[in-house]
């Protein structure tokens, strides 16, 4: 019976300490979403704007 005891506790802590990580990876995740989200906002709005700036190439930017 012991035994058994001894196994759940450690089960339990187990479930603890995984519980931690799935909550703080739950975090990252939700910030690295608005992340990403923000700079697709921003991309749209810089294409919107006609304002991509990306030299392809050989391509002179267009100051030149």
């Amino acid at each position: 019976m012991q035994h058994l005891e001894e196994q759940i506790a450690y089960l339990s802590r187990t479930v603890d300490e995984l519980n931690e990580v799935v909550t703080s990876q739950q975090a990252d995740l939700d910030l690295l979403k608005r992340r990403v989200q923000m700079l697709m906002e921003r991309e749209a709005q810089r294409e919107a704007e006609g304002s991509g700036g990306a030299v392809f190439g050989d391509e002179r930017p267009p100051h030149y």
